[in-house]
This record gives structure tokens, sequence and C-alpha cells, in this order.
């Protein structure tokens, strides 16, 4: 059997090809994808060939948020063919260090299908068939689209961010940056209660589609840059940030703009920047990073097959396997994309 697929060979190169799909094994699935996000790292890989440290070596089918419906389960798997279903990327060993104390976002031996990070590279879910453990398919609702389950991975991004919060509830709240992970950190905020969500970027259509998720207020810092000086009175008016930047004007202007003793979860992810210090210590700013995600993936799955949360706003495009590299330039465009999604 035959499958079409997308492969990047370095920055700007990247091919539609055929390969060969084996037959799944005890414990897995044969899914016939329907729909995958182009993440951040994916264009960074497109754009500049990777990120930091992080470099395109070899080869790599790129693609780590996708949907499939299974088309064959192997032996002893208990889903049923035809059924939709959401791909976690995520393969933590299970017995290092950090997966024995718990935290499998840290694991030692870390499989992330579609990263560069490894040698040989994790190969990704940019393909018309894919092969995946059983374990990792997670069944979407009945009413729920392929674009829809294929947004469980950046959900379970922001689900996990929330998580390093602590209580939301009742809190005011500022995120900046509204691409996809912004936007979706709006819905996630609502949902965990946020009394007050102002969001800020430098493009009218990111913050439309953030007004669409839940934002009480979008602010277009490119035209006012001064819009946020009215929240840094009184030591800082906002109890919790999410930045998903990673903009140096952008965080300077959230640490001025969060009350004493706030929280910022830093979402966006860039390398070494200037910060200011004296500012978080003279504050008492808690700040705490956050990656990945592992048990939010299910619950992913499940806001969005309820529509508790309604992902729907931030897909903006879809194009066909054909035209992948038309769907990289158009997801580099943040003036009119936010979440581009490759169908099959």
């Amino acid at each position: 059997m035959q499958t079409r697929l997308a492969r990047l060979y370095q920055k700007g190169d990247l091919r539609v090809e055929t390969a060969a799909v084996a037959a799944p094994g005890p414990g897995e699935v044969l899914l016939k994808m329907a729909a995958a996000g182009i993440c951040g790292s994916d264009l960074h890989y497109y754009q500049d060939g990777g990120f930091g440290p992080v470099r395109v070596r070899e080869p790599i089918i790129p693609g780590h948020e996708a949907s499939g419906t299974i088309s064959q389960a192997g032996e002893g798997v208990e889903l049923s063919a035809g059924t939709l279903v959401a791909v976690n990327p995520s393969q933590p060993c299970g017995h290092c260090e950090y997966c024995d104390k718990d935290m499998p976002i840290h694991c030692l031996d870390m499989r992330f299908m579609g990263s560069a990070m490894r040698l040989p590279h994790e190969q990704g879910m940019f393909r018309e068939w894919l092969v995946v453990p059983a374990k990792q398919c997670f069944a979407a609702g009945v009413a729920t689209t392929a674009a829809e389950a294929a947004c469980s991975e950046p959900l379970s991004v922001c689900l996990h961010a929330a998580s390093r919060a602590g209580d939301i509830a009742g809190k005011r709240v500022l995120i900046t940056g509204a691409g996809p992970i912004g936007a979706l950190m709006v819905a996630v905020a609502r949902y965990h209660g946020a009394s007050e969500i102002v969001v800020n970027d430098l493009a009218d259509a990111a913050l439309t589609r953030a007004k669409a998720m839940g934002a009480s207020r979008t602010i277009n810092v490119s035209r006012d840059a001064q819009a946020l000086a009215e929240f840094e009175a009184g030591k800082g008016y906002f109890d919790l940030v999410f930045e998903c930047s990673a903009a140096v004007p952008a965080i300077r202007s959230a640490i001025a703009a969060i009350r004493p003793r706030g929280t910022i979860v830093q979402v966006g992810v860039t390398g070494e920047i200037p910060i200011p210090l004296n500012a978080i210590v003279g504050k008492e700013l808690h700040i705490h990073g956050t990656q990945r995600f592992h048990e939010e993936f299910a619950a992913a799955v499940e806001l969005i097959s309820s529509r508790k949360i309604d992902v729907r706003p931030i897909i903006s495009h879809s194009l066909p396997l054909e035209q992948a590299d038309a769907a990289f330039i158009l997801a580099g465009d943040r003036a009119v994309a936010c979440k581009v999604q490759l169908i099959f």
C-alpha cells in the first residue's frame, strides 16, 4: 500500500512524495488521515530550517496536530473501523526517572511525532495514511468535524498552560499574542471562569479571532503602543498573564501591567532575551514555564467534542496535501491566516 506525504528536506524545500505503508500490527491502527494543522514549529522548520539548537538534519515529515479515521485495527484494539480520532503525537518512554515521578512531559527519551529534536528525526503526520499505536488515538464525538478534532493538540498545550497558572476563576487575565495558541488560550481562560480577558497583538485579523473566542477587550499595539499603560497604574492591574508571543516588548509590557505577586505563564518560546529582573523581584512575581501536555489531551478531545470549547473560529484555511507548499506560505501570513490545515 502507498501513501502520499509531505516531506521537508531543508529550509523551504517541501515535497509531496509517495511512500509505502505497512499493515498495522498488534495494538496498532491504520488511519486514513483527515486533517492536520500547521504549527509554529512546523513553520520554523520550513522558514528557517529549525529553531534554536533544533535543526532539520535529515528529511522529515512534519505535522503533529491531526485527526484521522480508523481504516483497519490490529490485534487487541477495541476502536472500531470508521471512528474519527484525534492523534496524540506524544510518546514518553514510561520508565525513565521523570516518567517514574509522574512527570512524562519531561521524559528523558521522549518521542514526539514530527520533531527534529532527535536523530533520526521523529516522522510526523502530514500524510494520507498512517499507522500508529491505538493508545495514541482518542475518539472524537459523532458531531465533531475532522478539522475540529485536529485542534486537540494545540488545545492540549493551552490546557496544560492553564494548569500551571493555578485558580483562574474570577481573575483578570492578559494574553499577549493572538495566534492560534493565544486564541485558544482565550477560550481556556474563559472556560475556567476568568472575569476579564484582555488580548494584545499586532494584527487586526488575529484580534478579531480572539474576540470570537471570548476576549473581553482587544488591543492592537502596532497602532497604539501605549494602550497598555492604563493597566500599569497602582503597580499593575492583571492577576494573571499568559504570554504567548515570546516578543520582548510584549513580555516587558506584561511585567509592567501585572499586579504584585501575580502570575506569568510563559507559553511562547524564543531564545535568550533581556528581561527587567528588578521588576520581577520588586513585584514578587511568579513566573512559570509550560510545555506540551500529557493527560490534557483526552480532556481536549472531550471539550472539543462537546463544544464546551469551540475551536472553529481559529480554523482559517484548509488546503489539499498537493498544495502543502502553498499552505505553509499562507500559514506564515498572520495578516490573513490563523490555523491552516492540510486535508487528505
